[in-house]
């Protein structure tokens, strides 16, 4: 087996973050779930932008969030993902290019546009969220390069992308060409409502022994399981996935490698400001130290610093040096 050229190559969601302030009485002219999460068609995402005030983009999407963070702290990583031909497919192409990414994807022409999830942020701080997949969920299996795919020592999957067919057909030729390589696929299964669509899918997947590194919060544990309790849950799939990592918030995170267990609490943080990337960066921290080879409670330790940086600003692009907080945290 060759020697990997990247730690982790990611599929998933292209997605560019549009992010401007506003009032709340624009919240309420438009209509819009103060707080909340809606996903909006073309038309809508048009109308939604152009009310928009003075805008700051930058690239998102949850797997792209986890390489932004893998990079700052070293680690080599690619992504794959669909963009449109236009303007918010170049922010998103130079957005995860300058933070050190490599990012070859070839643009998609036509309909529909470049994915974007639209922020109305209000005085109060809370933000508003308008997604619109767009041409992320046009990913065609054709677009992978196997070369590329099989030069990684992890392919990391999101399960937000399982949803729509062609990136589904893409992500199962990955794993294949992945495993064919030797390497380890590691997945996220995102959130529970992706569960409760794909749930036969993930399941399928690590009954066969597909998924060598699987990330859940304990809501996602339970969707998975049918457990409630979390002990149940995790007695479920620990024997089934050789690495099961399993997030819970403010109460820390677990991880089980081959029968070896280890805990860790939450990150202490001043004030938790915005929860958006919290699981995206833990997965960052924890990934990153495992393609290191560090020990499970250390890579258990810096997905909760970079998760607690995280948790602290607005966006789920760290604002600290990771590479520094972590030297320092774990010493």
């Amino acid at each position: 087996m060759t020697e990997p050229r990247y730690d982790v190559i990611a599929i998933g969601n292209a997605i560019v973050d549009v992010m401007s302030p506003c009032t709340d009485e624009l919240i309420e002219e438009l209509g819009l779930a103060k707080g909340g999460m809606t996903l909006v068609d073309t038309d809508r995402a048009r109308e939604l932008y152009e009310a928009m005030g003075p805008a700051r983009e930058i690239s998102g999407g949850s797997a792209a969030n986890t390489l932004a963070g893998m990079s700052a702290l070293g680690a080599q990583c690619a992504f794959i993902g669909q963009v449109a031909k236009d303007q918010l497919g170049d922010v998103f192409s130079h957005d995860i290019h300058a933070v050190g990414i490599d990012f070859d994807t070839p643009a998609r022409e036509g309909e529909p546009p470049t994915a974007r999830c639209l922020i109305f942020v209000t005085p109060d701080g809370e933000r508003t969220m308008n997604t619109f997949l767009g041409a992320s969920q046009f990913l065609p299996p054709a677009a992978l390069d196997d070369e590329l795919i099989a030069s990684a020592s992890i392919l990391y999957l999101e399960g937000y992308l399982w949803d729509p067919e062609e990136p589904r057909s893409a992500m199962r030729r990955a794993i294949e060409v992945a495993r064919a390589a030797g390497r380890k696929v590691a997945f996220t299964s995102s959130e529970s409502f992706v569960i409760d669509r794909h749930g036969d899918d993930f399941r399928a997947l690590i009954e066969e022994g597909q998924i060598d590194i699987l990330f859940v919060n304990e809501h996602e544990l339970a969707s998975l399981t049918g457990e409630k309790d979390f002990e149940t849950g995790v007695a479920a799939v620990a024997g089934k996935v050789p690495v099961l990592v399993a997030t819970r918030s403010a109460k820390g995170a677990i991880a089980i490698a081959h029968g070896e267990r280890a805990e860790v609490a939450a990150e202490p943080v001043d004030r938790v400001v915005d929860t958006t990337g919290a699981g995206d960066l833990f997965a960052a921290g924890f990934l990153t130290g495992h393609a290191r080879g560090e020990s499970l409670e250390r890579c258990l330790r810096m997905g909760a610093i970079c998760a607690a940086e995280i948790i602290s600003h607005y966006g789920a692009r760290s604002e600290a040096d990771l590479k520094a907080l972590v030297a320092t945290k774990l010493g």
